[in-house]
């Protein structure tokens, strides 16, 4: 069975897309630590990123890079913080969070729900920065 990010690359539910290319998509996610929390994900489904080829891999975090470096210079932030874990969906990814300081990649804080039209200017906001 397909994952909830191999059904958002195929279109079959919607994201906030803030990049993508024929091997990678970053998107932002629907439930936010911080605002412009964006997740990067290959388009080929493997459940962990340590599984990934190392070419794919590589691939990965170089494509990660220049989104990290979209949201930087978009986003009001000291860095962009970097988080795998891969137990929610069981399909790679890496989380990307603009942050100030070390809390604001608390993952157990409660999340921050966004309008819809504020999430498509924090997308636009990114993706107009890309490479």
């Amino acid at each position: 069975m397909a994952s909830i990010f191999s059904k958002i690359v195929a279109g079959e539910i919607p994201s906030y897309k803030v990049a993508e290319d024929e091997r990678y998509y970053a998107f932002l996610d629907i439930n936010p630590v911080v605002k412009g929390h964006t997740l990067v994900i290959p388009k080929h489904e493997v459940d962990y990123i340590f599984d990934l080829e190392s070419e794919e891999y590589k691939g990965l975090w170089a494509f990660a890079q220049k989104v990290a470096r979209a949201q930087k210079a978009a986003l009001p932030c000291a860095r962009v913080g970097v988080a795998v874990m891969g137990l929610e969906v069981p399909h790679a990814h890496i989380h990307l969070l603009p942050i100030n300081r070390e809390g604001d990649m608390n993952f157990a804080k409660p999340h921050l729900s966004l309008p819809a039209e504020e999430m498509r200017q924090i997308a636009a906001a990114i993706a107009s920065k890309m490479e």
